[in-house]
């Protein structure tokens, strides 16, 4: 019978493995492996101590949440506009703000709006209906906000698109909204790839790593429309998927019990 032992592979040699000596080694093993898993929590633990902090309030301040100043309402793609005259209502209208950035109104053929203020756009209007108009009282209202999008990418739970309205995400609302990066995800690594002058794109390294471990937290920086937040694999994540990728495609491991005894003399194979 062979239920009560296990065969070991060595060379020229056949050797059984009691059913004690396996439990045995495999109590080992579990032993090792929660030994492992007690260090690597310490060392989380260690490094995201929070007894720098300050507690956290019972109650939270009422300003906590809101920005005492924010920046002007730049307008976007997709903005709609309403377009009043208050002496000539007949021109009244609405309007998109188009994929090229520009408006056009009954009067006015073409405007640039986007990236604009509305004070900057009501401003750029009233020269432009002066021509047709004596004093025109233009007043640009938005009616409809574009939403605000950002991707999150690489190596998060959830990765995609992420649609808000008002003021951009910052980047540990991004990574939360992505579901929270993986195990293998590298928080010291995270970049932004932004759009900038003449649509060139930009890199941008992150600090995630302060916000994480709480030492610094003006590193979770606000991310502009369209941002793209990528996580990167750690280091060891690119050895493991090296190894599944090119080692083992070569040199296939074999799990079974199937060993050549005492090769070239009468070649016998055991196993099953």
């Amino acid at each position: 019978m062979q239920s009560a032992t296990q065969h070991a592979a060595i060379p020229g040699k056949l050797v059984f493995l009691t059913g004690d000596t396996v439990r045995t080694r495999l109590l080992a093993s579990s032993s090792l492996r929660g030994t492992l898993a007690v260090a690597a929590v310490s060392l989380i633990v260690a490094c995201t101590s929070t007894s720098h902090m300050p507690p956290a309030p019972a109650q939270p301040d009422p300003g906590a949440g809101y920005m005492s100043s924010l920046t002007p309402y730049r307008l976007q793609v997709g903005d709609v506009l309403d377009i009043r005259l208050m002496l000539n209502p007949e021109l009244n209208e609405e309007v998109a703000v188009r994929p090229d950035g520009h408006i056009s109104t009954t009067v006015v053929p073409d405007e640039v709006a986007y990236g604009r203020t509305v004070s900057e756009l009501t401003a750029a209007l009233r020269q432009d209906y002066s021509h047709d108009l004596r004093n025109p009282r233009v007043s640009v209202v938005v009616k409809s906000f574009a939403p605000t999008r950002i991707y999150v990418a690489g190596e998060v739970n959830n990765p995609g698109e992420f649609i808000t309205v008002g003021p951009t995400l910052t980047l540990s609302q991004a990574i939360a909204r992505a579901g929270g990066y993986k195990v293998r995800g590298d928080d010291h690594n995270v970049f932004i790839i932004r759009r900038g002058p003449g649509d060139v794109p930009q890199f941008f390294s992150t600090r995630f790593n302060d916000v994480v471990a709480g030492h610094d937290a003006s590193a979770d920086v606000r991310l502009a429309p369209y941002d793209v937040v990528y996580v990167p694999k750690t280091g060891i994540a690119e050895v493991y998927d090296w190894f599944n990728q090119y080692f083992q495609q070569f040199v296939p491991v074999s799990w079974g019990f199937s060993y050549v005894v005492n090769p070239g003399v009468g070649t016998t194979v055991v196993g099953h």
